[in-house]
C-alpha cells in the first residue's frame, strides 16, 4: 500500500510539505542502506530544517534590498594593497554587531565601498541577522515620505530596530532640511542599540560638510557615528576604470583623492 496520497495532505496541514520534496529519495535511501526508522526520520527532519533555513535566508536577502549579490568572496583585495584585511575578516564574523558598534568605510569613487558594505551585510544575513541596505538619500526620502502620510514615527522606529542598517553614499549629496534632522534622529535612535555601516566618498574630516545648513546637528550626529566605530579606508585603483585596448597608449590620469587614515 502506497501511503503517499494520504501522507501529503497531513504533511501540508502540519506545515511540513517540504518533506515531500525529499521523501521518495530518502525512502529509497532507507531501504538500500537498511536504515532504522529513527535514522530515516532524522534525515527527513534535517531536510525540513534545511529547507526552512534556506527560505528564511532568501527572505532576509530580499528584505535587505541589496543592489546586487556582493559577497566577501568576490571582493578583489588585490586592488587595495593597503586595506586592513584582518579587520575586514574580523568584521565578517559579526562581532561588531554584538558590540553595537558602527563601521565607517571611506574612499574615492569606485574603490569598492558599496561592495564591501553589502558583503558585510551578506555575511550578517548568513548568520541569521536582518539587514536593511539603502543610500543615505533613499533612507531620508523614505522618512520624509512617511511624514507626509503621518507615519514618520512608525517608519523611524522600524529603521531603528533593524539589527544592521547599511547607509550607502553618505555625503554624496548635501543634507537639506528635513533630511539632516531625519538622519540625525535615525542615528540617535540607533546609537549604542544596533549596528550601522556607513560608506562615504568624503574623508572623515569632511563629513560635517554633508550638513551645510546646521553644523551643530552635524556635530551631534557624527559624534554618535564615530563613537567606538571601526574605520576602513579604501585607497586604490577604481573598479570602474575604463578598459584599454592593447594598442592604446597609457593615458594621463589625475591624482585620486586621498583618504585620511584613522
Amino acid at each position: 500500500m502506497n501511503p503517499m496520497p494520504e501522507l501529503a495532505p497531513h504533511l501540508k496541514q502540519l506545515r511540513l510539505s517540504g518533506i515531500l520534496d525529499s521523501l521518495e529519495a530518502r525512502n529509497r535511501q532507507a531501504i538500500d542502506s537498511k536504515l532504522a526508522y529513527t535514522e530515516f526520520l532524522a534525515l527527513l527532519v534535517q531536510d525540513e530544517v534545511a529547507r526552512r533555513e534556506q527560505k528564511k535566508f532568501a527572505l532576509r536577502l530580499r528584505r535587505a534590498a541589496f543592489r546586487a549579490t556582493k559577497t566577501l568572496e568576490g571582493f578583489e583585495f588585490e586592488r587595495l594593497p593597503s586595506i586592513n584585511r584582518s579587520l575586514v575578516h574580523d568584521l565578517a564574523t559579526g562581532r561588531y554587531m554584538a558590540e553595537r558598534a558602527p563601521v565607517l568605510i571611506v574612499g574615492p569613487c569606485g574603490t569598492g565601498k558599496s561592495h564591501l558594505a553589502q558583503a558585510l551585510g551578506h555575511c550578517a544575513v548568513r548568520q541569521g541577522i536582518d539587514v536593511v541596505f539603502g543610500t543615505c538619500a533613499q533612507l531620508t526620502q523614505s522618512l520624509n515620505a512617511a511624514r507626509a502620510t503621518g507615519g514618520y514615527d512608525r517608519k523611524l522606529a522600524a529603521l531603528a530596530r533593524v539589527p544592521l542598517l547599511i547607509i550607502d553614499d553618505f555625503g554624496l549629496k548635501p543634507l537639506r532640511p528635513p533630511a539632516d534632522e531625519d538622519l540625525h534622529d535615525l542615528i540617535a535612535e540607533r546609537y549604542e542599540s544596533t549596528a550601522t555601516v556607513v560608506t562615504s566618498n568624503l574623508d572623515f574630516t569632511e563629513w560635517d560638510q554633508a550638513f551645510p545648513a546646521n553644523r551643530l546637528l552635524a556635530s551631534a550626529t557624527l559624534d554618535r557615528l564615530r563613537h567606538n566605530a571601526y574605520c576602513l579606508v579604501l585607497d586604490g585603483q577604481s573598479y570602474r576604470a575604463p578598459k584599454l585596448s592593447p594598442s592604446a597608449t597609457k593615458p594621463k590620469l589625475a591624482n585620486s583623492a586621498k583618504s585620511t587614515h584613522s
